[in-house]
């Protein structure tokens, strides 16, 4: 695999934290937890967490190309990686960009993974 810059791996994670918190109820409001929550609240064993899986996902897979002027190529696969994870029904399976081989390996290595819930707990911090 081919090494990537700390600035890739750090959007990579950046935009995983991002869908997280897109994707995910606390239970007390009616929005999604980006509306009252941002990684400043994430518990730092639950970031610790999500760094060290993300960098187990680059580190064995590289980050895919998908070549959108839109988002980089690490803002698109954290995204992805999270959104496949957690089978929110979209993901590296229904990226077009990506060859059908790279769709299957892609999410067949991230539902390895399993599913996370985020919780806020009485600590008022994410966990997971």
């Amino acid at each position: 695999m081919s090494r990537h810059s700390k600035s890739d791996i750090e959007q990579f994670i950046s935009s995983y934290i991002i869908a997280a918190l897109w994707s995910s109820y606390d239970g007390k409001t009616e929005g999604p937890m980006d509306e009252c929550y941002n990684a400043d609240d994430i518990a730092p064993e639950t970031m610790a967490a999500m760094r060290s899986d993300c960098g187990a996902f680059i580190a064995a897979n590289g980050i895919p190309k998908y070549n959108d002027s839109e988002y980089s190529d690490a803002e698109k696969a954290g995204h992805d990686f999270w959104l496949t994870r957690c089978g929110h029904g979209a993901g590296f399976w229904d990226r077009a960009e990506l060859s059908k081989a790279n769709q299957d390996r892609l999410t067949a290595y991230s539902k390895d993974f399993g599913d996370i819930d985020l919780c806020v707990g009485d600590d008022g911090k994410i966990h997971a």
